[in-house]
């Protein structure tokens, strides 16, 4: 994949997060993030030495309000005044960007359903198969929906076993402030596929 920021454009967009105020080096990747709807973010290698040149340059300090964060100098206050038009500009390269990005994931998604819903279907084809019902069977209906229920109960159990699995990890990316619009739209994506897949082997 191509690079996101063309040379010197994350450090000016460094530079634009920090206008709402101060922030730690792991805030602005999130903001980062964030801007991307969670289709793009920058590894710690590489904000970290942007960020120590641009203090070397003056252009932002440690704040003493919040250990650690970084904040805009005057110097850099007046870099992005500036350079208005150019982050304008690369606000708007950014977005074309981003609709990029998505649409490679999307299109990930959905090749990775399409294989889901193929396996999906060939074990409800087998299930079918060895369903099919035998003299005994026909003879004891008592037996059979005994096994069925059995099996309806394993099925529910595992349903619950997924939700719960997923609410944890939803929460805890939650508390990290992890979760991105395109975290619902995979979610809402799977969840509506194996829906009608699961359907289909019920009928």
């Amino acid at each position: 994949m191509a690079p996101v920021f063309a040379h010197g454009q994350l450090r000016l967009y460094l530079l634009s997060l920090l206008e709402s105020g101060p922030k730690l080096g792991y805030e602005l990747i999130t903001a980062l993030s964030d801007r991307f709807g969670g289709t793009y973010r920058p590894s710690p290698g590489t904000v970290y030495p942007r960020l120590a040149r641009l203090e070397e340059e003056g252009l932002v300090s440690r704040s003493e309000e919040r250990k650690g964060a970084y904040s805009l100098t005057d110097a850099g206050r007046r870099e992005v005044a500036a350079r208005s038009a150019d982050l304008a500009a690369l606000e708007e390269g950014l977005a074309e960007t981003v609709r990029e990005l998505a649409g490679r994931v999307r299109d990930d998604v959905r090749d990775s359903m399409a294989g889901l819903r193929a396996e999906l279907a060939a074990d409800a084809q087998e299930a079918r198969a060895a369903a099919v019902p035998s003299v005994e069977d026909t003879e004891y209906h008592g037996e059979t929906w005994t096994a069925s229920h059995v099996r309806r109960i394993d099925a529910e159990a595992m349903v619950q076993r997924f939700r719960d699995e997923v609410r944890a990890d939803l929460r805890q990316s939650d508390a990290r402030g992890r979760i991105d619009q395109l975290t619902v739209e995979t979610i809402r994506t799977v969840l509506d596929s194996a829906l009608t897949a699961v359907r289909a082997t019920l009928r």
